[in-house]
């Protein structure tokens, strides 16, 4: 068989043109499918125009999973969508003149083609987007659910925000006091604000994450640490002149005897009730409005504060303590209030010496001595100065006074957890609307379902200030839904996470109408058994993702038998995509397109660098080089054609021991390729190993008829291992080898055990424990024979002769480690 030039443009639009009219990526509902199912997704893309090199590689990874699962004969469900909402988008309609949903309907046609143009195997039928209302429709459905069940509620909260942007920002999005997208500076302020009682399930996410078998142990690790649960005792001291309490935890309360004053947040109501009529103070509360939110940034920042002029009664001791305001003490953690104990911490070692307040010592350490002067000694010890508490040890100490406070009103134990309610209000125009009407007569009123799905209007154009929605007449002014007296919709918007929470539930029945998700297809499809994306979303997506499925679960939508109690059961998040040895971005100018690479090599090349030229899970620095070396190992494979009729005459070429050779290699191949799908996507690894049979088959020589077959063999397994990685061209080579069906919906080859049975085995020697040979011996060899065939190789025998053998170290079928020393 001649082969005529390998052309990628024309292999890949035919190839791509015949999948879409024969349905190929479809995933099957049918009732009576019976092929095992599964659910393989990777994070859909926000829509911003264009893809780069790191949506090519995560998107490839997923493909080569869920092909290579069709190919194992299972039913795949990989879908595709939109995260379409959010801030970019505005930003965009702002410079453009023009409504974000214009902009986002134009580049999700466009992000279309591309994905598309890179033979990605996604079942377009359930496409979706969550600008859409038949999407966000049900998002507004499950919100008032949970206002009926009181896990969403509207507060007052600290927030951070920007002046400029008129919205909230997230903590992660104040960078340098600043706001991310338009460096004006960050306050933080109070405002009434949305939530979501994430912290009602802060116990179950922890206790579930023992669950995740098959996530990374780094992300559970830091979902561990930002749910954040301590032990310890929540503490009331008394306020002098006040019938209140200021209320703290701690997780040492064996330093309660040690506390010499209270901190508390510039946000605190104390601490603005003692600001109204103290100008100096309130000017300090409005410069700690402008302080980092971000725990690292609070430990580094100059540690300020002030009097309040009030004290604090002592639990315990009846002492008077004064109440201090600090910048280093946030609302949004605790209480918003601290006991101090500057002996036996840091932070407040540290504050006390800088305003003279007083440092009292209440552990010492079980041996020795410490110098209080110098440092807080805070490990574990033995109580001092505590008056009925001394010479407990501190563990016991702490159930001691716990037990005390309990006893008289004054404390109970408590476990906390550094979690955060969910704050999912944004005061922004492009998001899905809140379902709230505000009435003076009612109050905040759910909108029934009826009414249902609240529509944002999609035609404003937002300018940079306030969201137009509020200026929106028609959108703004509502009758009350209970009361029918004129009322005023909600016009904050839903935190886009919300929309990502529950998208992968969604994709199970994209078209249902009248449920959120329908049970049965949540029964077939859920939970996710593959999840890909970047380590980035550890804690907020992923996290949110978790609760959410939850928040369905109970709420009814499915049980844990249908749906399971988590969303995703494996986890895979792969490194990025550099260059230069820095992340890819325009400001670098260190960009590649991909659309470039894919009009001058194709997307099989493309797809099969990305895959080859680092492990999934870690950076993948780009190469102009390395996409020319995959673009020339796919021309080398095309032309292995050339050789099925044979190249030698008969008898002339390979022989009976190359053919088992031949197929030993092939079978090996297979197991290995197999191995890398199996275990942990060691995509790299599966391609090398095609790398090499490619290489054996070129320097085989076909010459009969049991060579030939042998060949065609190998040829045959090599195109349909290749088929999850360059689909296109392994479709091609398949149709010119004479396969039945397009080669990504071949079966995957099974491994020959027989195959990989051999007479002999190849032996490696080395002498003085370096490798200096290696030599084939037959499979039950003994030292001896091995050792009489090794000392006859030039290669062994320029370092042996002339020297005395001292020790032979013989590992049966793979080591021989000849030991000399000089003679006499």
């Amino acid at each position: 068989m001649v082969s005529d030039r390998y052309d990628a443009q024309s292999i890949e639009t035919k190839w791509q043109k015949y999948w879409a009219e024969a349905g190929l990526d479809r995933a099957s509902d049918a009732p009576d499918d019976d092929r095992p199912r599964y659910y393989c997704l990777v994070m859909f893309p926000y829509p911003s125009g264009n893809l780069h090199m790191g949506h090519v590689r995560n998107y490839c990874l997923g493909d080569a999973i869920a092909r290579y699962k069709r190919m194992r004969g299972f039913n795949v469900l990989h879908p595709i969508g939109w995260d379409a909402f959010g801030l970019p988008a505005e930003n965009a309609a702002i410079k453009n003149g023009q409504p974000p949903a214009e902009w986002t309907y134009a580049n999700i046609d466009q992000m279309r083609r591309q994905l598309k143009r890179l033979g990605l195997s996604y079942d377009w039928s359930r496409e979706l987007a969550t600008c859409h209302p038949d999407y966000y429709r049900w998002e507004q459905w499950m919100f008032t659910r949970l206002m009926e069940r009181g896990l969403a509620y509207q507060a007052d909260a600290e927030v951070n925000w920007c002046e400029s942007c008129h919205t909230v920002l997230a903590n992660e999005q104040v960078v340098d006091g600043c706001c991310w997208r338009c460096d004006a500076p960050v306050v933080r302020k109070n405002l009434k604000q949305w939530f979501v009682r994430i912290t009602d399930y802060a116990e179950e996410l922890l206790e579930d994450l023992d669950k995740l078998a098959g996530w990374p142990s780094r992300v559970i690790e830091m979902q561990r640490n930002w749910i954040g649960r301590s032990v310890g005792a929540e503490i009331r001291f008394g306020l002098e002149g006040r019938d209140e309490d200021l209320e703290i935890f701690t997780t040492r309360p064996d330093t309660l005897m040690g506390v010499t004053y209270m901190a508390v947040a510039a946000a605190h109501p104390l601490a603005r009730a003692m600001a109204a009529h103290n100008p100096e103070l309130a000017s300090f509360l409005e410069e700690c409005s402008h302080v980092p939110t971000k725990e690292a940034e609070l430990e580094t920042m100059e540690k300020k504060g002030m009097p309040l002029g009030i004290d604090a009664i002592h639990p315990v001791s009846g002492e008077r303590i004064p109440v201090w305001v600090a910048n280093f003490v946030l609302m949004g953690y605790g209480s918003g209030a601290v006991m101090s104990v500057p002996a036996h911490d840091e932070r407040d070692f540290a504050f006390a010496r800088k305003y003279g307040l007083p440092i009292r010592q209440v552990i010492r350490p079980t041996a020795g001595s410490w110098d209080i002067g110098s440092a807080a000694y805070t490990g574990q010890g033995v109580l001092m100065d505590s008056g009925p508490f001394d010479g407990l040890a501190s563990h016991e100490a702490a159930e001691k006074i716990v037990e005390w406070l309990e006893a008289r009103g004054k404390g109970q134990r408590r476990v906390q957890y550094r979690l955060r309610d969910w704050l999912v209000s944004r005061q922004r125009y492009w998001g899905a609307p809140i379902p709230v009407v505000h009435c003076d007569r009612c109050g905040a009123v759910p909108v029934p379902d009826e009414q249902l799905p609240v529509r944002l209007p999609e035609n404003l154009t937002p300018t940079g200030g306030a969201s137009p929605l509020a200026e929106c007449e028609a959108f703004v002014h509502v009758d009350c839904p209970r009361c029918g007296e004129p009322a005023r919709r909600e016009t904050d918007t839903f935190d886009t996470f919300m929309e990502s929470s529950w998208y992968m539930n969604r994709y199970t029945s994209p078209r249902c109408t009248t449920a959120m998700v329908d049970r049965e297809a949540m029964r077939r499809w859920a939970p996710v058994d593959q999840y890909i994306g970047g380590v980035e979303h550890a804690v907020l997506h992923l996290l949110y993702a978790r609760f959410y499925h939850k928040l369905m679960r109970d709420v009814g939508l499915f049980t844990s038998e249908e749906g399971g109690d988590e969303p995703f059961t494996n986890l895979l998040t792969q490194g990025m995509v550099l260059k230069d040895g820095a992340k890819m971005s325009k400001s670098k100018g260190n960009t590649v397109d991909p659309n470039a690479i894919i009009d001058r090599f194709g997307a099989d090349t493309a797809r099969l660098f990305t895959l080859f030229a680092a492990p999934p899970e870690k950076d993948l620095e780009w190469h102009d080089a390395g996409v020319e070396g995959a673009h020339r190992f796919l021309h080398r494979v095309w032309r292995l054609l050339d050789r099925l009729d044979g190249t030698g005459e008969e008898g002339e070429g390979s022989g009976g021991d190359d053919v088992r050779e031949l197929r030993y290699a092939v079978h090996h191949t297979i197991a290995k390729v197999t191995h890398a799908f199996e275990h942990g996507f060691a995509f790299n690894v599966a391609i090398a190993a095609l790398m090499e049979l490619t290489n054996r088959l070129s320097d085989f020589e076909p010459c009969d008829e049991a060579s030939r077959a042998a060949y065609r063999e190998g040829l045959e397994a090599l195109v349909r291992m290749l088929a999850p990685f360059v689909p296109h061209f392994a479709c091609e080579m398949g149709e010119r080898l004479g396969f039945s069906r397009p080669a990504v919906i071949e079966a995957w080859p099974s491994v020959d055990v027989a195959a990989l049975e051999r007479s002999e085995v190849n032996l490696v020697v080395q002498v003085q424990g370096k490798k200096r040979a290696e030599i084939s011996v037959p499979k039950d060899c003994d030292r001896e024979t091995a050792l009489a065939r090794a000392l006859k190789l030039q290669a062994v025998a320029k370092w042996v002769g002339g020297k005395q053998v001292v020790k032979v170290i013989f590992v049966p079928g793979r080591l021989l480690n000849i030991v000399v020393r000089p003679t006499s």
